[in-house]
């Protein structure tokens, strides 16, 4: 169109194409990664070829081509793509989609309906898709960052595949950086350290790997920068952790078991995982004492007191100092004896305390402080241990007609081993006494 002054010249193109919107695929054939749906044999594949295409989950964190995935996935099914996002949709917004969608497949064209961060409907809105997926209206193909089998409605669920996309690795971004620079018809001024720093700081984001890139190759430079130069440069980009979310759980989960498995490298890099992330210490002391009283327990009595002792020094010094007695607690519980014993001996109690709620304790263990009380039986015949011989009476003092279990089993490590000659001298003086 014509300027106020009736200009001549040629239209320029209005704004900036984004070289992430430039490189997206054209064909499912073009996706970077994620062959453990695209492959050969893969779900995605196996579907397509078969005609039978139903409605998909896609878990998985941003960057991985979710939103790419589902367009093309429209493309090669002759279906209308219609994208929508549940931060900013609501019953409203639904209802005129599922009534433009009845309006299409009425003139013969189904509808790929993409709802991005779909875990952010309620379970209502999310109940509201069904009805429209089962007569055909819609194929639903939603996105998610968070673990579907809490977020998602389980009717949702079970009539759609879930798809796990993974974080691209740098192998994947690598070929999306080559990609990248055929583009743009130059390479990137960086030297080998530099580019495969540059690749690092995307964390498996094929998107964060572009915008970098573009940023990259705007610099006026002559020769090419060194890791160092690139470091000042750019910013490392914030690591993928919701305090709240999958993140939260999977990396406390894993910093567990590497405890539980006595290795304290592995341990110490999943606490500064969790650190860098910004998770609060103190929810990272609660846990490591958990762990001293679960998994340790009396292997290494002097474990929990550890735990306490650099929580405490944590509470005096605060952050950064404060963590590295965090971090001398988390490596004193990776190289403990490990046992469980006490801990399963406590639910195997709890167990057996449910079934046994109501029974009394023996009479001879009861006390008797009213004349009433000595009338019914209250202490009678109760053996005062201090006064038998080895100090141990052998008596019972579990309820009458109940079976003796033996809820504590010590294991032969650490302060155990000493532990399980104490048990077992008992149960010898136990059953040469019955008492």
């Amino acid at each position: 169109m014509a300027d106020l002054f009736g200009s001549d010249a040629p239209a320029v193109e209005s704004g900036h194409r984004p070289l992430a919107d430039r490189l997206r695929p054209r064909s499912l054939g073009e996706v970077i990664g994620q062959s453990q749906v695209l492959g050969p044999d893969a779900p995605l594949t196996v579907m397509l070829q078969s005609g039978s295409l139903g409605s998909l989950i896609f878990w998985g964190p941003p960057g991985v081509g979710k939103t790419t995935i589902a367009r093309l996935l429209a493309d090669e099914t002759d279906l209308h793509f219609v994208q929508i996002s549940a931060i900013f949709s609501g019953v409203p917004e639904l209802r005129k989609v599922f009534d433009a969608a009845k309006i299409r497949r009425q003139n013969g064209q189904g509808t790929l309906l993409f709802v991005d961060e779909i875990h952010r409907f309620n379970k209502a809105q999310q109940d509201g898709f069904l009805p429209h997926m089962e007569d055909g209206t819609i194929l639903l193909v939603g996105a998610t960052t968070e673990n579907p089998s809490f977020e998602l409605n389980a009717a949702v669920l079970s009539r759609s595949q879930v798809l796990v996309l993974e974080r691209l690795p740098l192998a994947d971004l690598e070929r999306l950086a080559q990609r990248a620079e055929k583009e743009l018809g130059r390479g990137l001024p960086l030297d080998g350290p530099a580019r495969e720093n540059l690749l690092e700081m995307a964390d498996g984001d094929g998107r964060a790997l572009l915008n970098l890139i573009e940023q990259v190759a705007a610099w006026k430079v002559e020769g090419k920068l060194d890791g160092k130069a690139l470091s000042a440069r750019l910013m490392r980009r914030a690591a993928q952790y919701d305090k709240g979310g999958d993140a939260h759980y999977n990396l406390i989960s894993a910093l567990h078991k590497s405890v539980r498995g006595s290795d304290p490298d592995a341990a110490l890099y999943w606490l500064a995982r969790m650190l860098e992330g910004g998770e609060d210490p103190r929810y990272l002391m609660r846990r490591i004492t958990r762990m001293a009283v679960e998994d340790i327990g009396l292997a290494d009595p002097q474990a929990q007191s550890v735990c306490l002792q650099s929580w405490e020094t944590y509470e005096r010094l605060g952050s950064p100092e404060g963590e590295l007695a965090i971090a001398q607690a988390l490596t004193y519980l990776a190289l403990a004896p490990k046992s469980n014993a006490a801990y399963v001996a406590y639910k195997a109690a709890r167990r057996a305390a449910k079934q046994t709620g109501s029974s009394p304790p023996p009479k001879h263990i009861m006390n008797a402080p009213t004349k009433m009380m000595k009338e019914q039986g209250y202490g009678a015949g109760y053996a005062y241990d201090h006064d038998a011989e080895d100090g141990f009476s052998g008596q019972n003092y579990f309820p009458d007609g109940m079976e003796r279990p033996q809820f504590y089993q010590p294991v032969e490590r650490g302060f155990e081993r000493d532990l399980r000659k104490r048990v077992d001298y008992f149960e010898k003086l136990r059953a040469t006494r019955k008492t």
